[in-house]
């Protein structure tokens, strides 16, 4: 999930400065970029899984207590960035702040939520012990 998550907000990045065309990315037409870009990413994601699922029959059974003690963790650290994000999002609203960045300060908030969700379920498997 986490390379699905970086590769789809590069290309949604890539769309939305290409449309800017050297103006200021907020005067860019980006209002369908990030659904079709988190759409994607979660097309991708399940695709990968269910290709790779086949290759680690033993992942499918049953989990263990360690399993969903990983997993748990992992969303944990992940689902604080979506918080963060849209706790900035809020403020910025509030300050009345263009649609534009409200959009673009919640959208990293899901790709960080993504990337770093799956980076701490790794590192935890593979011995990083939370705090």
């Amino acid at each position: 999930m986490g390379v699905a998550a970086i590769a789809a907000y590069a290309t949604y990045l890539a769309v939305v400065l290409g449309r800017a065309d050297g103006a200021a990315p907020a005067a860019a037409p980006y209002a369908s970029a990030p659904l079709r870009s988190v759409g994607t990413a979660i097309a991708v994601a399940i695709a990968l899984h269910v290709a790779i699922a086949p290759a680690s029959p033993g992942e499918a059974g049953p989990k263990g207590e360690r399993d969903r003690e990983i997993a748990g963790f992992g969303e944990l650290t992940g689902q604080s960035f979506v918080v963060l994000g849209g706790v900035a999002a809020l403020v910025l609203a509030m300050a009345e702040a263009d649609h534009f960045w409200i959009a673009n300060t919640v959208c990293p908030a899901f790709v960080l939520s993504a990337v770093l969700g799956s980076v701490a379920r790794t590192g935890y498997r593979w011995g990083f012990q939370p705090w």
